[in-house]
């Protein structure tokens, strides 16, 4: 929890135990064509072809959500700060065009849980909670979606 009046920056954490080795939870944030098959709230589509990923220190990821009821679109990406294959992955998150200092940074943690892996998911910039029908539940409904997928066997919905 934040509390903006005490100068803390919003922020939330997500904890969800997968059924899947880091390296495929890992593939699964990384890989353009994994992405595309979970990476989006419920009721959103992500365009396949706007899917780029440049997994380095400094390197840049793109994407655009559409809403296929309004054809509304939401272009998102950010720049990579730490890359610690398959432990950690930091980057910023919001506007493609959004400058690093100041955008809302997202932290995930992959645990070896061996056969599993506990990943924490942690959002620090953007207020959410469970309920708000906007940040926080789109985030966990992705994370649902990550969680069916990698339960697919390995080539599924490639």
């Amino acid at each position: 929890m934040s509390d903006e009046t005490s100068g803390n920056p919003p922020e939330f954490t997500l904890v969800r135990l997968l059924d899947a080795p880091r390296p495929l939870v890992w593939r699964a944030w990384t890989d353009p064509s994994v992405l595309a098959t979970w990476h989006h709230p419920r009721d959103i589509a992500i365009l396949r072809d706007t899917i780029e990923t440049d997994v380095r220190v400094g390197g840049r990821y793109r994407y655009t959500l559409v809403n296929p009821a309004t054809g509304e679109a939401f272009p998102t990406g950010g720049t990579y700060l730490e890359v610690v294959e398959p432990e950690r992955l930091v980057f910023t998150w919001g506007n493609p065009s959004d400058p690093v200092d100041g955008a809302p940074r997202m932290t995930l943690v992959f645990v070896d849980r061996a056969p599993q892996t506990e990943m924490i998911f942690h959002l620090r910039g953007v207020a959410g909670f469970a309920g708000d029908n906007y940040v926080h539940d789109g985030w966990s409904e992705a994370l649902d979606n990550l969680r069916s997928r990698l339960a697919q066997p390995v080539g599924a919905s490639e």
